[in-house]
């Protein structure tokens, strides 16, 4: 198996074990979104887009307002706004204003944007289990307790 150091030609050791940790997980994470992206690409989608509407399916008929889309974001996209200007351009979402609050505007799936990502749900589940069911479900609980506690130190 390729070590991080030939992957990326380094030949210095990294200064700490945190810093080599930092390096592999940026590293493992451009090699999975590779597959995502290979993924969505027949959708004309990328994984910002596929993420909100993924998102909005799960509000329902509600939907929500633009910072509570941008708060639940996997990865944070600084410009929402644009990004569901792009949405709404395909008529893959739609905009309203609140009906209670004027002020807020709400954002909904179309049943276009439902339709377009229904069939993606199961092959991202296959893409996924191509990439990383190798690990065995031990290992992958292992992971996903060490990655959350890597985020939520005190």
């Amino acid at each position: 198996m390729p070590r991080l150091h030939d992957d990326i030609k380094q030949s210095k050791p990294f200064p700490t074990p945190e810093d080599e940790l930092f390096v592999q997980l940026l590293r493992t994470t451009d090699q999975l979104m590779h597959g995502l992206v290979a993924a969505l690409k027949p959708s004309d989608l990328s994984p910002e887009q596929y993420n909100v509407l993924r998102i909005l399916r799960g509000a329902g008929k509600d939907g929500h307002p633009c910072g509570e889309i941008a708060g639940r974001m996997i990865t944070r996209d600084p410009d929402v706004t644009r990004l569901i200007d792009r949405l709404e351009k395909r008529g893959l979402v739609e905009r309203r204003r609140d009906d209670v609050d004027r002020r807020v505007v709400r954002v909904t799936i179309t049943n276009a944007g439902a339709k377009l990502i229904a069939p993606l749900d199961q092959q991202l589940i296959e893409l996924h289990r191509a990439q990383l069911g190798h690990l065995g479900r031990r290992r992958i609980d292992d992971l996903i307790a060490l990655l959350e506690a890597a985020r939520h130190h005190d």
